[in-house]
């Protein structure tokens, strides 16, 4: 018999140090990338979503993020209609919220902010204000721990969690542009996320489709925010997804793009897609692969001509 116990406890041993942990570094590497394409979104700086979600899954590893890929500690509440994950919090077999997916917890942690009132004031603040962000969540009581605010800032500075505000490492699936004139939005300080005007001016393009320039602070969150136009039809219109990052100078369509533009070819330039060309003149990528007998896997070489209006023969 006290061979068999030792061999189960070698097993159980084995096991308890096999089980694979996270350490800040990889918790970084696997997850930031949700928490830009959730600030570009919703409105809720990465280093918030990162800080918070370190903080409250220990980096992954807790039992609610293992088993319930919950890495932010949200609690049923009345309005929760998913599953359920119970464990001892504050209190012996508290509810709480079990999702599908680790991406599913990041999206539902923006909701979650943006669909409380207490939480309202927190985006009239600047994305770089992590300070007043985590100062504002502890005062509206997201934790009960007196000391969150500091742990959440701590964890900020400690892993330099606002440079994922800005992120010049992550690569658009849609753009493919290249450092220098075409960068992503850049931080250039404490206005890095504010509009510079309460309203952006609204373009017109050739072909009468309505538009704004991207300049620092903008975001389709904040676009949509100051003209009325929910996030979905933005990206509807501009042919794109939440994996693409605005960069300077990029035109966001407030309306549905043109089959045709008034101007009849374009000739290709270095670094030129048909997306980049799509854009730049307000014509639907469909019309553009159909007038040029093209598709989405085809290949610009410069000197190209490309047709927006009529059809190459």
């Amino acid at each position: 018999m006290n061979n068999v116990f030792s061999y189960l406890f070698i097993i159980l041993s084995f096991q308890l140090f096999a089980e694979e942990r996270y350490t800040p570094k990889e918790y970084l590497d696997k997850y930031k990338n949700d928490a830009i394409e959730e600030m570009n979104i919703s409105g809720v700086p990465a280093s918030i979503t990162l800080a918070q979600g370190m903080l409250e899954s220990g980096y992954g590893n807790s039992p609610l993020a293992k088993k319930a890929n919950n890495h932010f500690g949200i609690k049923c509440h009345n309005d929760w209609t998913g599953q359920t994950f119970k464990v001892d919090d504050d209190k012996k077999d508290e509810c709480f919220r079990k999702y599908r997916s680790v991406k599913d917890s990041f999206r539902d942690h923006s909701k979650f902010l943006k669909g409380k009132k207490r939480y309202a004031l927190l985006f009239d603040l600047k994305m770089t204000d992590y300070k007043g962000w985590s100062k504002g969540l502890s005062k509206a009581g997201y934790a009960t721990n007196k000391r969150y605010a500091k742990l959440l800032i701590d964890l900020i500075e400690r892993y330099d969690l606002n440079k994922y505000v800005t992120d010049d490492q992550t690569v658009t699936k849609t753009h493919n542009k290249v450092k220098g004139k075409d960068s992503p939005i850049e931080n250039k300080g404490s206005d890095a996320f504010k509009l510079k005007n309460s309203v952006p001016k609204i373009e017109l393009s050739d072909n009468w489709v309505k538009y704004v320039i991207v300049k620092t602070g903008y975001t389709f969150y904040k676009i949509s925010k100051e003209t009325g136009v929910s996030v979905k039809r933005l990206y509807k219109y501009n042919e794109c997804d939440k994996s693409v990052i605005l960069y300077l100078g990029d035109r966001v369509y407030l309306q549905p793009k043109r089959k045709k533009s008034k101007t009849k070819t374009y000739v290709v330039r270095e670094r030129d897609d048909l997306y980049r060309i799509s854009q730049k003149f307000g014509v639907k990528l469909k019309s553009i692969y159909k007038r040029n007998n093209l598709n989405s896997s085809s290949k610009l070489v410069p000197g190209d001509i490309i047709f927006l209006r009529g059809r190459k023969r």
